[in-house]
């Protein structure tokens, strides 16, 4: 199931929005004509062997392993590489979503991130999905914390 199949099948309100090759964070933003901070990205992080979870995180941060790792209660966590990502969630880095991955991993969601419209990947290079923050985790089963600190 593609993403915007998955996040219809989901039942909530989304825009896909367009826009042509980028080559960050904040070009992306500009393309979508949305600030940084609402460009998220989902991030794959490994608890262990076949065991993934997905990260929300705003454009403008990135994952504070301490606070993570204190929220999930383990010592180690890890990024996998592009190929591991892949076969875990059926897509490329840079289009990674929760929404039509090959397992429905957990979800975490930046607490930056409540109650704002964001836009997430959708599996495709150049074409995002803008959601409400709140509607895509709960239709995802997903929790909001606090998990990430500003970018340097």
């Amino acid at each position: 199931m593609s993403a915007i199949e998955a996040v219809t099948a989901a039942g909530i309100e989304f825009d896909v929005v367009r826009h042509g090759p980028v080559g960050s964070v904040a070009e992306a933003a500009v393309a979508q004509g949305v600030e940084v901070r609402d460009l998220v990205k989902t991030l794959v992080v490994r608890r262990a062997e076949d065991d993934f979870l997905f990260v929300l995180v705003p454009g403008d941060r990135s994952i504070s392993w301490p606070k993570l790792r204190a929220l999930l209660g383990v010592s180690r966590l890890s990024m996998p590489d592009a190929a591991t990502a892949k076969d875990a969630t059926g897509y490329e880095r840079g289009t990674i979503t929760p929404f039509g991955s090959r397992r429905p991993w957990p979800v975490i969601a930046d607490e930056t991130t409540r109650g704002r419209t964001i836009s997430l990947g959708a599996g495709e290079r150049g074409v995002g999905l803008r959601v409400s923050a709140d509607a895509a985790v709960k239709a995802l089963g997903g929790s909001f914390a606090d998990v990430t600190e500003l970018s340097s």
